[in-house]
Parts: C-alpha cells; sequence; structure tokens
C-alpha cells in the first residue's frame, strides 16, 4: 500500500484554465495535464495505489460543483481519495459538511490565499468545530509574502492547532511554502502533519535537513502536488536530497494510510 497525499485532478473543461492560473501564481510549468486520466497512469508508474486528490472553492457558489465533481470522482476510481472543499462564505456550510461525510468524503482541503480569507478567520471557528474529528484537513501553508501578510503561515497553523487540538491537520509544503525557515520554530514536534509536496525543487537543503530531523518521521507524508509536479520525479528527488533508504521512502508512502482508513 502506497499514498500520494496531495494531488489535483480537475473537470477537463476547466483543466487548462486552472494550470494557466496556477503557472501564474506559481511561475511553475505544471508537469501534467491536471486530468484524473493524465494522473492515474504517472502513479501506477511510480508505484504508489492510492492518491488524495484535491480542490478549493474559491468562492461560496463554488462548493457545491467542486464537490459534487469531488465525489463523483471517488466513486468512479476506487485509487483517488477525494477531498472536499468549504467556505465561510457559503451559508448551507453544515449541510454540506453532512453531505459530504454521508458520502465517505474524509478530507477537507483548505487554501486561505486562494480562497481570500485568513486560516485563523473567526467565521471558521464554528465550521472548525463542526469539523472535529469527522475530516482530516489538508492546508495550504505559506506563499511569497511574509508570514504577517500571509492568508496562511507555519504561526498560523500552530495558532490553529492550539485553539482546536482536536483537529487533525496536514500542513502541507513542508509546514509552509517558501516559509520553511519558521516550520521548526512553530511546527516542529507539534500535533501536525507535514507533506513534501512542492518544496524539494527550491527549499534550501539546510532547512529541508532541519525539518525533516527535527519534525516526528510518522508525521511526515508524501506529497507530488501533481500537476505541478510528477509523483514519480519527486519520490526519486525525495530520495536524492535526504538519501534515503528504499525502506524510508516506503514509510513516508504508508504513514497516511491510517489517516484515510485505507
Amino acid at each position: 500500500m502506497s499514498l500520494d497525499i496531495h494531488t489535483h485532478a480537475f473537470h477537463p473543461k476547466i483543466a487548462n484554465k486552472v494550470l494557466a492560473q496556477l503557472e501564474g501564481h506559481y511561475r511553475i510549468h505544471p508537469t501534467g495535464t491536471g486530468t484524473v486520466e493524465d494522473l492515474l497512469p504517472r502513479l501506477h508508474k511510480a508505484g504508489i495505489n492510492h492518491a488524495a486528490v484535491h480542490s478549493a472553492a474559491t468562492k461560496p457558489d463554488q462548493v457545491i460543483p467542486a464537490n459534487n465533481w469531488a465525489m463523483a470522482m471517488q466513486k468512479n476510481h476506487p485509487q483517488l481519495i477525494s477531498f472536499g472543499t468549504i467556505h465561510p462564505g457559503y451559508a448551507q456550510w453544515e449541510k454540506e459538511l453532512d453531505r459530504l461525510e454521508r458520502n465517505g468524503i474524509k478530507g477537507l482541503k483548505i487554501h486561505p490565499d486562494f480562497q481570500g480569507f485568513s486560516m485563523t478567520d473567526k467565521r471558521l471557528a464554528p465550521i472548525y468545530e463542526a469539523i472535529g474529528t469527522r475530516f482530516v484537513i489538508m492546508l495550504h501553508v505559506g506563499d511569497n509574502k511574509p508570514p504577517e501578510e500571509n492568508a496562511s503561515s507555519p504561526q498560523k497553523v500552530a495558532e490553529l492547532i492550539k485553539n482546536f487540538p482536536f483537529l487533525t491537520v496536514i500542513a502541507a509544503h513542508f509546514g509552509g511554502y517558501h516559509h520553511w525557515e519558521y516550520v521548526c520554530e512553530h511546527l516542529a514536534g507539534k500535533n501536525v502533519y507535514l507533506d513534501t509536496s512542492s518544496s524539494l525543487f527550491t527549499i534550501p537543503q539546510d532547512l529541508l535537513e532541519a525539518i525533516f530531523n527535527t519534525h516526528p518521521r510518522e508525521r511526515i507524508l508524501f506529497g507530488s502536488d501533481y500537476p505541478l509536479f510528477d509523483p514519480k520525479d519527486e519520490i526519486q528527488l525525495l530520495a536524492q536530497r535526504l538519501h534515503l533508504k528504499d525502506s524510508e521512502i516506503q514509510d513516508l508512502l504508508t504513514n497516511g494510510e491510517a489517516l484515510l482508513d485505507l
């Protein structure tokens, strides 16, 4: 069993548009097409059995169609574990959480920077309470802005898990894209998972080693961030940069199994 905890796959009608937006924001040319048909063979070539697939509603009126797509994708492709999305501006969020749970959705993706709210926005407090232990939360963390100006940061994750200690939280991008210098101080050793996505191509070696060696190994999850990166390439780069044995890579590929009841 193996799991890529961080991938994306979009409806064919919007895939090209989303990829263009991602490239414009991150200045990273996507490796894949962003479709299920492209993702599945890449997982197979990497020797990965399952992938968590994420989407985030950037507007309240996108919540229902995004979740409908997620539920259909999971139903049609047993290898994929869809994460749902929620938005504090969507008035019926309680009913939507219930609907997601009834349909076997095990996680939620929150991308504060793209969704237009702070990770610690007060409107999210009742949503976090309602999420409780029902869902795993995948948080996008970090960006090119300094932490005090960013909607997400390692500092905000630390505040979140302090205020809501019952949540199961994955802090993406080794705990904070371009905020890695703060991860050891605020997140290492805390009750939070880190994934390896969208970091290996740019994170300084000293910070990579510091995070990897100070955070509990069982709380580090492999994530490729497909379609930006290819799962097989990311596994090889992870092993290369951290001098990992095959057994250590396998541990990272299986650490997420229990979270998603695989």
